[in-house]
């Protein structure tokens, strides 16, 4: 068993200052591998006091003295990047190969995105050039309160801890309590790599407790919070009384458009994001929105393919995918599937219970639903599971309706090989992100979404604004200082 009851704070691991113990849960076998502590009011006020104290220092570092230590903790990153991906792998259920090749593979890649960003952004420039000593600065907000899910623990925590650190904010992070053992192997290589005191703190921590906490604090300044659009709108409800800044990455039901002109790999491009992380991302394409003419081709080959991906233990090395991360997911998943069955939606693939040969752990079969119409539950809830719904459509107009009739508005796809049409339907599609016939958005490009995915955008240049107050300055000459 894992012991890490102790709390980053100031530098120092601490013990907390109650002994209120949580178990961390191996979703691939439903047995207790670590012990956490959870955080009470005394453990936030330390962290935030601490971030408060280290917060003046800080802000007055230059850019150059941030990124280097940013350099440095690449360096750390890349050196534990094996214990990195284990911890994921433990405690929430990713099949190591994963977890090693995207979920640890994230952070790095997300420290070296805004390495370069960092390197570029203009903390201070001129802003008249007809208005001598006219000047913007851009300067960091202050203490953030930095709160992150479990399904990509370190994509999560790289996106806010290192934009606020290129900023210059101090912070305090609170991991879920499903996945902190990632986050504490991280707060050791903030360590490592020289941070100063106070200016990264962790508080392992429950939405409830720490979690509010924090977003009432008077003394935080912003919230970052990646999650469910329901526990984003409590944090907004919360930290309006203190007026603090809140950015939000929250939850999608991703369109999928497939035309008939899609390229042979479209459909089973789809299916595998569908279930990549055994469907636990946001940004999953969980609504596949086929065109009539290749319709039934579709649906037997979503079929196919999911038919044909393997579930097993997160130890277990190979390509296939593992467990969702606890009961309740699980049960969640489970009745999601039922109600789709008794609302009539065709199952093509997978259905209710756990695969064959898996007794125990919490397994999902990878399920595809046929025929569903866009009222119903399984294309309006997002599931966070390995479910697919396929939609018919016919025209492209009809397409674009169905695909931006959800609350949602993360990520949508599109899969067309007339050039002409993937510019208007991009355009029309209401979704942060449009992603052409599987092609990469590219390193650094802003992660977030519109309506109740969120707002506010992570990685490159908009996530450090994400953390950033503009200053505007008259009469001002920066060479005096």
């Amino acid at each position: 068993m894992i012991e890490k009851r102790q709390f980053y704070i100031n530098g120092n691991w601490v013990d907390p200052a109650s002994s209120t113990e949580c178990q961390v849960i191996n979703p691939s076998n439903e047995e207790p591998c670590a012990v956490v502590t959870l955080g009470n009011q005394a453990d936030t006020d330390a962290a935030v006091a601490a971030a408060k104290s280290a917060f003046p220092a800080w802000m007055n570092t230059s850019p150059a003295e941030r990124i280097a230590l940013v350099e440095k903790l690449q360096k750390v990153y890349d050196a534990r990047a094996e214990d990195m991906a284990q911890a994921i792998s433990l405690e929430m259920g990713a099949p190591i190969e994963l977890a090693r090749q995207q979920q640890a593979a994230a952070g790095s890649g997300h420290i070296a995105a805004f390495l370069k960003a960092a390197k570029e952004y203009e903390f201070e420039h001129q802003h008249d050039p007809n208005t001598p000593g006219s000047y913007i600065r851009n300067e960091p907000i202050g203490v953030a309160a930095l709160i992150t899910p479990w399904n990509w623990p370190m994509n999560q925590v790289t996106l806010k801890v290192i934009a606020a650190a290129v900023a210059g904010c101090t912070m305090v992070l609170k991991p879920s309590e499903e996945s902190p053992l990632s986050s504490m192997v991280f707060a050791e290589m903030m360590h490592e790599a020289g941070f100063p005191p106070g200016v990264f703190n962790l508080v392992n921590g429950d939405g409830t407790g720490v979690g509010t906490q924090l977003t009432e604090h008077p003394d935080v300044d912003m919230i970052s919070f990646t999650g469910s659009s329901r526990a984003g709108k409590l944090i907004s409800k919360g930290a309006a009384e203190t007026l603090k800044r809140v950015s939000l990455e929250l939850g999608g039901k991703g369109a999928n458009l497939v035309f008939a002109d899609a390229d042979d790999a479209a459909v089973e491009r789809g299916v595998r994001h569908c279930m990549n992380n055994s469907g636990q991302s946001c940004n999953a394409p969980t609504r596949m929105i086929v065109q009539r003419e290749v319709y039934d081709a579709a649906v037997e080959k979503a079929a196919e393919i999911a038919n044909s991906i393997k579930v097993g233990p997160a130890d277990q090395e190979g390509d296939h995918i593992g467990p969702v991360v606890n009961k309740v997911q699980f049960d969640k998943i489970q009745d999601l599937i039922q109600q789709g069955i008794d609302e009539g939606a065709r199952l093509v693939a997978g259905g209710v219970g756990r695969p064959d040969g898996l007794n125990r752990g919490f397994y999902v079969k990878p399920t595809v639903f046929a025929d569903v119409n866009n009222n119903m539950v399984v294309a309006r809830e997002e599931i966070f599971g390995p479910v697919l719904s396929i939609i018919p459509f016919d025209t492209e107009e009809e397409g674009i309706a169905i695909a931006n009739d959800t609350p949602y508005g993360l990520t949508d796809y599109l899969q067309t090989q007339d050039k002409g049409r993937a510019a208007r339907v991009a355009r029309a599609l209401r979704a942060g992100m449009v992603e052409v016939n599987g092609r990469s958005r590219g390193e650094g490009a802003p992660f977030g979404g519109m309506k109740q995915s969120g707002n506010g955008r992570e990685g490159g240049p908009w996530g450090i604004e994400d953390f950033i107050e503009v200053k505007s300055v008259s009469g001002y000459d920066p060479k005096a200082a």
